[in-house]
């Protein structure tokens, strides 16, 4: 099946409904960064598929599917931000809405990674966001996001502290650069300067095009407070306590404290122990171990994800 968002992009998707005649709760899935597929698939796991499974065996119909210009679907990935990406999770709202099946008055939207990130932002701006589940979604500026990754991955690698440092610094300086940037070709030039010596030579062309990517520099500046404060839907938001790629403490702790200043009183914040990005139960969190772990996603977070959005 397939369904329109913006003009030239259709969405090729899956649309998991439970036994029975309905109508359903239904959520939309939305996945992370970098072309996805609608299983979310990397490193021979498929979480999506493994949590629509679960929640449409609880009674939750599930509608997921491929971002735009990967997979199946239209449109064109390389030119997208966390905004395209919102309007086509709307879209996923809006075809949920047209059919008998599904109860239009209580959908909600469940995003993981980036795709926490762009649940608040739909949320603020579609009434028909009855409630959110953000999955190690961010609630710091993309830079901290970036920087608190860059370290804590290499520092699981082994990477000694005064190398960490220094790459830090030097990403701080690119950071910076792309900010200040005037025009294309100048700031081109500068990060090609920045990144000699911080990267092998071979890579650099592939650095500096997702450094310029449209995605990369709407991340790097976005803070995801301001939409946080005016969510007025409940809200999930849990993390694993080993996740190295959106750190869980500082993260929620950002979460509560923008949904709290909104006065949202109708959240729950979990820190999980001993999971890692990917909400498997992992012994360092570094994404080298991903593919090594044999289970998809942890059996009580999909307990904990379906139980909230039934109790909602």
């Amino acid at each position: 099946m397939s369904y329109a968002s913006v003009p030239g992009v259709r969405l090729a998707a899956t649309l998991t409904v439970p036994p029975g005649t309905g109508p359903f709760p239904a959520v939309v899935l939305i996945t992370g960064s970098g072309p996805q597929d609608r299983d979310e698939t990397l490193l021979g796991h498929k979480p999506f598929k493994v949590l629509a499974d679960h929640l449409s065996r609880q009674g939750i119909a599930v509608l997921r599917a491929d971002d735009r210009g990967a997979g199946q679907s239209s449109g064109t990935f390389a030119t997208a931000t966390s905004l395209d990406f919102a309007a086509d999770a709307e879209a996923g709202l809006a075809y949920l809405a047209t059919r008998k099946d599904i109860n239009a008055r209580k959908l909600g939207l469940v995003g993981h990674s980036e795709g926490g990130l762009i649940a608040p932002i739909v949320a603020t701006r579609n009434r028909a966001v009855g409630f959110i589940v953000m999955m190690a979604g961010s609630g710091v500026p993309g830079d901290q996001v970036l920087l608190a990754q860059q370290a804590l991955i290499a520092t699981a690698s082994g990477a000694p502290a005064d190398l960490v440092q220094r790459a830090n610094a030097a990403m701080r300086g690119v950071f910076a650069a792309i900010r200040a940037a005037k025009d294309e070709t100048t700031l081109a030039a500068t990060l090609r300067e920045r990144l000699a010596g911080l990267v092998p030579e071979a890579q650099i062309d592939a650095q500096l095009k997702t450094l310029l990517s449209p995605w990369y520099r709407y991340f790097l500046t976005y803070d995801p407070a301001p939409a946080l404060r005016t969510v007025r839907c409940p809200v999930l938001a849990i993390a694993g306590e080993k996740d190295l790629q959106v750190p869980a403490k500082e993260n929620l702790a950002a979460i509560r404290a923008a949904l709290e200043a909104g006065g949202n009183t109708r959240i729950q914040i979990e820190e999980l122990p001993g999971l890692n990005h990917l909400f498997q139960r992992a012994t360092t969190g570094s994404p080298a171990e991903y593919a090594r772990i044999e289970e998809t996603m942890a059996p009580s977070v999909l307990e904990m994800v379906a139980g909230w959005i039934l109790k909602q």
